[in-house]
């Protein structure tokens, strides 16, 4: 019950949401839902390597909001004055923290996107749509991870003749990494170029061109909708009655917290965490039928 194993349209509809809803919902709470889903979900989809990620995100934040509220200068709750004399102010830092949260949960919502969408996927979806915007979109998803291992087959073959970017003083390692970087820059555009005259060659940019594909709409995927539509429809009660979005200047104003507040807070929870969900409820019924087949 893999969330990857779902049609691409609920895919595609799911992380259009989530997205989209990170960028527009900036309340402390929903914002807050959004980072702790996609961190998790990240973890969960990448492993080590996800939480490792995801944890290099949090220095960052903190530097951009002190950044920010050092160069900001609005609201009336002053704390202090900085280097130069202007007032920092409680307005400010929440501000920047507000964009700090919303740019690292949407760069782990894209890293959980490339992790569920594959180029096949795009294919299908803008293949009939747009065969030259499919094109394009499988040949960016496919080189990617292509990149990263011929860097690395770059970086050890230099490292080799005594030329690598870790070998030398300062100066001639910034020289080694300034060739590592005009090597890899010249093998990605020789390779767009001959994946897209190979990929036309074989009929990618015709209009109405059909494709093998093993996916299909099922009762699955229809359940899916109709939960994922029905948190939809609750987050569109919350945005009509302005429980999304905060007033930061020039002072902190949002409505009033109620227990129809909570209904939608759980059902924009539940909407981000029914992928995670899903997997791990799949992942455990896996577990259970494997151990009744071993006994």
């Amino acid at each position: 019950m893999r969330f990857d194993s779902y049609h691409p349209a609920i895919n595609f509809i799911f992380f259009a949401a989530a997205i989209t809803c990170t960028i527009w919902f900036d309340h402390p709470v929903f914002l807050a839902i959004s980072y702790v889903a996609a961190f998790l979900y990240s973890v969960k989809l990448n492993g080590k390597r996800g939480l490792i990620f995801d944890l290099v995100l949090i220095p960052l934040m903190v530097l951009y909001v002190l950044w920010y509220s050092y160069y900001t200068h609005f609201g009336v709750t002053v704390l202090g004055q900085n280097f130069f004399g202007n007032d920092m102010t409680l307005e400010s830092i929440v501000y920047g923290f507000v964009i700090a949260v919303t740019v690292a949960a949407v760069i782990m919502w894209m890293s959980c996107f490339f992790a569920v969408v594959s180029s096949d996927k795009v294919v299908y979806m803008f293949g009939r749509i747009s065969p030259k915007l499919s094109l394009f979109l499988s040949i960016l998803l496919r080189s990617v991870p292509r990149i990263k291992q011929t860097a690395r087959r770059i970086e050890i073959s230099q490292e080799g003749v005594g030329k690598g970017y870790r070998q030398g003083n300062i100066g001639r390692r910034f020289l080694n990494l300034v060739r590592l970087i005009s090597i890899l820059i010249t093998w990605t555009l020789e390779n767009f170029i001959e994946s897209t005259q190979s990929m036309k060659s074989r009929g990618y940019s015709l209009r109405g061109r059909t494709a093998f594909s093993i996916y299909r709409f099922d009762n699955r995927d229809r359940s899916f909708v109709v939960i994922l539509f029905l948190c939809l429809t609750l987050m569109t009660m919350a945005i009509l009655l302005d429980q999304v979005t905060i007033l930061y200047d020039p002072e902190i104003i949002f409505n009033r917290i109620t227990p129809v507040s909570g209904v939608f807070y759980a059902a924009y929870a539940a909407l981000l965490l029914l992928p995670m969900g899903l997997q791990i409820a799949g992942e455990r019924a896996f577990e259970r039928t494997r151990k009744t087949v071993q006994e």
